[in-house]
């Protein structure tokens, strides 16, 4: 059974406040709950129907609960079995400058978006994404749900990015005003850096970028999603370096 405080608790857990207060974030549905269980995260407990399986051997904290009460846990309207709560990784330093790919995000505000470019980044084998203080919070519940289970395989990062960028050699920054894609040929290893969905990259981080990229337009769009624009880069820097 579970009780109405503790169905209360869980809810305040939606809000980027109590997550930080509590040291915990929620993970909704059955493959993003087990991808997590098989990675380093710590499981805090788990709420389930009686149908679910674990995916791992071991025995873990779990509450069963009706379809009601996974409802009224739940942030989806089709919620898929299990609501897992899981604590915050504390003490991840941040990635090397200069030792390997990565991505680095300038106050991304879309949650979505987010969760899209770090599924995006685990496909093309990025394992950290870096991003500015005010960038969108990664355990939001949409972006997690975004990231189809990546969140468990790329580390995501806030820092101050005008301290951190200087250290990188090759800072590669996606603008309109840039090189055509086509013609671009970055070193390795590199940081990609994205901008605001609206905005662009802020002014004051253009004197680290090395070289300016821009995905080449044929038709009459004004401008591409960051995420769309983050994959298709990737997609090109990895041509030049697999």
């Amino acid at each position: 059974m579970i009780s109405k405080n503790e169905i209360k608790y869980i809810q305040t857990l939606y809000q980027k406040k109590h997550r930080t207060a509590e040291r915990l974030f929620i993970a909704e549905g059955r493959k993003l709950v087990a991808d997590l269980l098989q990675s380093n995260f710590k499981v805090h407990h788990l709420y389930a129907l009686a149908s679910w399986q674990s995916p791992v051997q071991h025995e873990l904290p779990i509450t069963t609960i009706d379809d009601a009460t996974l409802q009224k846990i739940s942030s989806v309207d089709a919620p898929q079995q299990v609501v897992g709560v899981f604590h915050l990784p504390q003490g991840v330093p941040l990635p090397t400058p200069n030792s390997k790919p990565i991505v680095v995000l300038d106050n991304l505000q879309d949650p979505g978006n987010l969760g899209t470019i770090i599924r995006t980044a685990d496909w093309f084998g990025i394992e950290h994404i870096v991003a500015s203080t005010n960038t969108v919070d990664c355990f939001n519940t949409k972006t997690i749900q975004a990231t189809m289970g990546s969140i468990a395989r790329v580390q995501v990062h806030y820092t101050e990015l005008a301290t951190y960028l200087p250290q990188w050699q090759a800072v590669y920054g996606a603008l309109l005003n840039g090189i055509n894609m086509y013609k671009w040929q970055p070193v390795r290893p590199a940081a990609l850096l994205i901008g605001n969905e609206g905005k662009g990259i802020n002014d004051a981080l253009l004197p680290f970028v090395r070289e300016a990229v821009t995905v080449p337009k044929f038709g009459g769009a004004e401008s591409l999603n960051a995420a769309m624009a983050t994959g298709i880069l990737l997609a090109h820097y990895r041509q030049v370096w697999p």
